[in-house]
């Protein structure tokens, strides 16, 4: 099996950095989402004013809701006095009866996952392990959800232990190497964790106490809606991750263990400006781009896929002023009415949005979906100025301005994509660069197939829901499709398929497997392909 030469990289630049910054930044946080999720619906359910807590609106109070909280207490509170009484006592069956779920989740389990990605990220299981040890040491050093702390003292304690590794690599005695290892990573881990205690934790509290008080001060000026100002433009440029999950998220957790909302959690990820930006062009656009939006705005409202409308604003950057409005229209509406959501929403759509939003009731649920309309609506609105006074020169403009701007959203991720994809074939602007790749008979029987992208999510998992359809409908069993990160390529995948810009990454970190590149994942002719080529395995080997 052949496979096509990935496209030329682009050159760095302070853009090229943000970006892999911020590739890195979601890298520690989306794998844990569910964590985030998982939280989020505990304390919605269990706090006291919860859907099942002490004070529910709806009167479903449940007795043990007590035990859940943590002595029927704050749901970020710990009582340690209470547990440790306990624990004195000889009544140790009660001690998480005080403790409770919903603190230790917050304040322990998310930090530390946290970490432990990071960690996994800089220097595999073992940078993984020092990781969660040293960050155990800032938290219990600050006793707050110390997010920010994870995602710095993490990679730190992971790139020390690799370069600890190095000092002795290839010098140590055979039979002393577990010995060695374990030892070494154990007393490192002591060491950072203790550093982290004394020193690193303070310097975090202050940092996210610095960092509280500017979002405090943008909300008592009233000026959190000039954030939009930064993000709009930023998301369309992909430069969106490191500040929604560097800043937003972390900052958003803190502030949902004290409220049970936050505000931040619906800055970055209110579908109501691209949904609004989209119907525009459904009404007022030209050419491809008219005929696309339609199908693109579901997928960005329902799918919570934003990238699929960055093409229309880069082909009209004008559109831009229209999402910074839109968005700002959003801030400002849940500012005022008091909205938020109990925990991040991802992706952006409209679904997760509304079960984050669910904690704070039914009146929480109904101003953040006003925000999202209004955001939609403001957006719209100044759209359909914008391309009805252009619109005597677009239809008159020659060359393909649409696929232009698809091929420029792509250059700005750096990489191919399946939503780009999706646009490309709806607007029939043609394929992207690069030919398709020829099949050739694998030597090897293809019973395990792994489709890698860089998070091992979102375009990758769709390409694999696809190919897995194709088998089905084939009659073909007994072939595994699964998806997963590049970096976690492991060599024992039979056929592995990618992107073109990321085939030769998939190649170093899995040589002896069958590499297959595409363009389209979600439409690649190279699946009928490798679907005939497991079924004449099959029947050959009959």
């Amino acid at each position: 099996m052949t496979t096509t030469s990935p496209a030329a990289t682009r050159s760095g630049g302070l853009r090229t950095g943000v970006q892999r910054f911020g590739t890195f930044l979601s890298g520690m946080i989306m794998p844990n989402i569910a964590a985030f999720i998982a939280w989020g619906f505990i304390t919605m359910l269990f706090i006291p004013a919860g859907f099942f807590g002490a004070d529910s609106p709806f009167g479903w109070h449940w007795a043990p809701v007590a035990e859940i909280i943590g002595g029927g207490g704050d749901a970020a509170a710990i009582n340690w006095n209470g547990a440790m009484t306990a624990l004195a006592e000889g009544d140790g069956g009660n001690f998480f009866a005080y403790v409770g779920l919903v603190g230790p989740m917050v304040t322990y389990l998310l930090p530390l996952l946290i970490a432990n990605t990071a960690g996994r990220m800089v220097y595999g299981e073992r940078g993984g392990v020092v990781a969660t040890i040293a960050t155990m040491g800032v938290i219990v050093g600050t006793n707050i959800p110390m997010f920010l702390g994870a995602m710095i003292m993490g990679p730190i304690a992971a790139w020390i232990t690799k370069q600890m590794d190095r000092l002795w690599d290839g010098k140590i005695r055979p039979g002393f190497e577990m010995l060695v290892n374990n030892f070494s990573a154990g007393i490192l881990g002591m060491v950072l964790a203790i550093v982290g205690f004394f020193a690193f934790g303070p310097v975090m509290l202050g940092v996210s106490a610095v960092l509280g008080a500017a979002v405090d001060w943008l909300v008592s000026l009233n000026l959190l809606p000039i954030v939009s100002i930064i993000v709009e433009p930023a998301k369309v440029l992909f430069l969106n991750n490191a500040i929604n999950h560097g800043v937003f998220t972390p900052l958003g957790i803190e502030q949902a263990a004290d409220t049970g909302k936050s505000i931040l959690f619906l800055i970055e990820a209110n579908p109501g400006p691209g949904l609004g930006l989209l119907l525009a062009f459904t009404f007022f656009g030209v050419g491809a781009a008219k005929a696309s939006a339609p199908g693109a705005a579901i997928i960005q409202f329902f799918g919570g896929i934003h990238e699929i409308y960055f093409p229309y604003a880069l082909s009209k950057p004008t559109t831009i002023l229209a999402l910074i409005a839109g968005g700002a229209a959003g801030v400002t509406t849940n500012m005022v009415l008091g909205g938020g959501l109990g925990f991040p929403a991802a992706p952006g759509s409209i679904i997760a949005v509304t079960a984050a939003a669910l904690g704070g009731g039914v009146a929480n649920v109904l101003v953040v979906y006003l925000s999202v309309l209004i955001a939609a609506t403001v957006t719209f609105l100044i759209t359909a100025v914008i391309l009805r006074s252009s619109r005597k020169r677009d239809l008159e403009a020659e060359g393909d301005t649409f696929g232009d701007a698809i091929a420029q959203t792509e250059a700005n991720k750096g990489k191919s994509s399946v939503a780009m994809d999706a646009l490309r074939a709806s607007s029939g602007t043609g394929a992207a660069g690069g030919a398709a790749t020829a099949t050739a008979v694998a030597t090897t029987p293809i019973q395990n197939v792994v489709f890698a992208c860089d998070a091992g999510m979102g375009s990758s998992a769709m390409g694999a829901s696809v190919l897995r359809n194709k088998f089905k409908k084939a009659g073909i069993e007994g072939v595994t499709v699964t998806n997963q990160a590049i970096a976690n390529l492991d060599g024992t995948a039979d056929l592995v398929i990618t992107q073109q810009q990321l085939t030769d990454r998939a190649k170093a970190q899995s040589p002896n497997s069958v590499h297959v590149s595409v363009d389209n994942f979600m439409n690649a002719p190279q699946y009928e392909e490798v679907v005939e080529m497991v079924r004449e395995q099959r029947e050959s080997g009959e």
